[in-house]
């Protein structure tokens, strides 16, 4: 009987890299990424109307995640973001 190949711990698990509640800034972001070529999948979440004061009276905010294995380099690219940009985003450290 033949054995399954193992897979590496980091595939298929992918991690929160940012979110935003500006529509702008996610387009951005995400317009940047795939400039530089990495892989990513963007979604958005609604908030609550008793949590909305929270968010500054945003109705949805917007999530980017990546692979865990491309960390290092999306967190690269984020850095080529303008400031005012990069302000507005809210990382996931790893």
């Amino acid at each position: 009987m033949k054995k399954k190949p193992k897979l590496s711990k980091n595939v298929c698990k992918d991690v929160v890299l940012c979110r935003t509640t500006n529509r702008i800034v996610s387009n951005r972001t995400s317009e940047l990424l795939l400039q530089q070529s990495v892989a990513f999948t963007k979604s958005f979440r609604r908030i609550p109307f008793f949590l909305r004061p929270r968010f500054h009276g945003a109705s949805q905010y917007y999530v980017i995640s990546i692979s865990r294995s491309q960390y290092s380099q999306a967190r690269r690219v984020l850095n080529l973001l303008e400031e005012r940009d990069f302000n507005r985003l809210k990382l996931n450290l790893i």
